[in-house]
């Protein structure tokens, strides 16, 4: 499976104080996101996450340990060229409109002057902004100002996207709008890397997640995998009739009951997440 973001023993120490006092922010962490696939990359705030992120795109330097994109220097012009990043809180300049705005962005990202218009046309109808794109970016709501966020990381039709808490600060509507234009973007081919609070949101769009506490990571899988109970299982049985009931597994062929199959049963990522990060447990 072709990686899209390596990152391989990463490991970042941030100095604190006077003292030569050092804290460590990432611990030796390895991560392989598919290409292609939506990738959650999960943990409470301070957990490193963001860090690991920006050392991927090559705006932080690691301590140590190696990180590439799509194959190339997470620092290169040929890897930037390819990605596209909405940063957590994103500061845009409020008196140009929307369209003004993602076009900038598509200068900056090297679109030439014959496709400007389609690709700035593209972006907004992705992100559902066509009818605001000729507003002031001041007069945009909280979702608005994110989706505008997503058309400018996306206008230059980047190959690898990655999101660091989209969803932040928007209401729920807002927020299963992104998630349908994230799962759009997967469908046309891209890889989207999420960071995001919303459990049950990630859950429904990602393919593959990372949980990080305390800078390390504590899990990694496919969705489907790392939910699955597996020191549970579960029997599903037909014709079961009311002395099967109070019969014990192993009575059940005797009491008449026919075994139908045996299953893992499935947790939410809300429970997986709170059995796995220090300080959510006893939330």
């Amino acid at each position: 499976m072709k990686s899209a973001v390596s990152i391989r023993n990463l490991t970042k120490d941030f100095a604190v104080g006077m003292r030569g006092l050092k804290l460590r922010a990432v611990d030796d962490v390895s991560i392989e996101m598919p290409a292609g696939q939506v990738f959650g990359l999960l943990g409470p705030n301070g957990c490193g996450k963001s860090t690991t992120l920006k050392i991927a795109l090559g705006l932080v330097q690691p301590t140590s340990g190696t990180t590439s994109i799509l194959g190339d220097g997470a620092a290169s012009p040929e890897a930037r060229r390819r990605t596209g990043f909405l940063p957590e809180a994103p500061y845009f300049h409020r008196f140009l409109t929307g369209r003004e705005l993602v076009r900038y962005c598509a200068r900056l990202s090297g679109v030439g002057e014959d496709g400007l218009d389609d690709a700035v046309g593209r972006a907004l109808e992705l992100t559902a902004m066509s009818s605001a794109a000729d507003r002031p970016v001041g007069t945009y709501s909280k979702g608005m100002l994110q989706r505008i966020g997503l058309a400018q990381a996306v206008v230059h039709g980047p190959e690898l996207v990655i999101l660091d808490e989209p969803t932040a600060g928007v209401d729920p509507v807002g927020a299963a709008a992104i998630g349908g234009m994230i799962a759009e973007m997967r469908s046309q081919g891209r890889t989207v890397v999420l960071c995001s609070h919303l459990l049950g949101q990630v859950e429904q769009v990602c393919d593959r997640i990372a949980i990080m506490d305390r800078g390390m990571v504590v899990l990694q899988g496919a969705v489907d995998e790392v939910l699955a109970g597996r020191d549970r299982h579960l029997i599903e049985v037909s014709s079961l009739t009311r002395e099967a009931e109070s019969a014990a597994r192993e009575a059940l062929a005797r009491a008449g009951a026919v075994v139908e199959g045996v299953s893992r049963p499935r947790r939410t990522l809300e429970e997986l997440f709170r059995e796995l990060v220090t300080g959510s447990k006893d939330a």
